[in-house]
């Protein structure tokens, strides 16, 4: 792929590099890199984020929740370029799909503002893409991640649950609910996002899956929540992932049916016999 910085002919002169961003001792890209961090009262994980973040990448985008204790100001000291927007409604889908539609790079890259996130894996999840993915997933649980932050009883549910979306949908996952993802800009064009609370990831996941686009895992490691307390409620949240497993399956149901009852292909067959 073109994105891959390649040696460059000595009469091209130095402006065919110009247009690459050398991301690692082997790899430089083209295309910009933007990096979304929903964020609501984050400011004392703030330092510890941008600590980790590359300083090849296009662009942060801040989705700020209405924070009462200096996210945005803490943010714009850290990252002074830093494009910060109002989320709209309340929930972490909200937040999402609001930072998606102020990016302006070819590849997003989503990140949690609790400083659980390492920013130096970027540069793996970039890698995936340009090396051909349309969606680099992060999974806690392929060779080589980790996690410091799930309970036996998350755990067992992340397990279920993504042992039902595997089943239901001919994916391959080894995590499920975890935000730590990136993905082209042009995958947006192939799924909708409607939904408003932490199932967002789940909900990616799947119609990633639906849309037929090239997923690679990514081994990430979520580390601890440095500040604060997560607004995840496992029981409540995992009610809400079902619901949407099961809904997105019923809808896959439903657009099975319709295509099989088709006008178009009824006179097909009507013909054909």
């Amino acid at each position: 792929m073109s994105s891959v910085l390649r040696p460059a002919a000595t009469n091209h002169g130095p402006s065919t590099a110009d247009r690459y961003r050398p991301i690692s001792t082997h790899l430089a890209i083209a295309p910009p890199v933007s990096v979304v961090i929903p964020a609501m009262n984050e400011a004392e994980n703030l330092p510890y984020v941008f600590k980790t973040l590359p300083d090849w990448i296009h662009e942060v985008v801040l989705v700020d929740g209405n924070s009462t204790d200096g996210t945005v100001e803490v943010a714009r000291e850290l990252w002074p370029k830093v494009k910060v927007v109002e989320q709209r409604g309340k929930g972490k889908g909200d937040a999402l799909i609001t930072g998606f539609e102020a990016c302006t790079g070819d590849i997003i890259v989503m990140v949690d503002a609790d400083g659980s996130a390492d920013g130096n894996e970027i540069v793996s999840y970039v890698s995936a893409l340009v090396s051909g993915a349309d969606f680099a997933k992060g999974s806690r649980f392929a060779n080589g991640g980790g996690t410091d932050d799930m309970t036996f009883i998350r755990k067992l549910g992340n397990w279920a649950l993504c042992t039902a979306v595997n089943r239901k949908f001919g994916a391959r996952y080894t995590d499920l609910c975890y935000g730590y993802n990136a993905f082209w800009r042009h995958c947006l064009d192939k799924i909708s996002l409607d939904c408003t609370g932490f199932e967002i990831e789940t909900l990616i996941n799947i119609r990633v899956v639906k849309a037929g686009l090239k997923v690679q895992e990514i081994p990430s490691h979520e580390y601890l929540r440095i500040h604060g307390t997560s607004n995840l409620r496992a029981v409540r949240d995992g009610i809400r992932v079902l619901k949407v497993i099961l809904k997105e399956r019923s809808n896959r149901k439903e657009l099975r049916r319709q295509e099989h009852h088709s006008p178009l292909l009824d006179s097909v067959r009507g013909e054909v016999s």
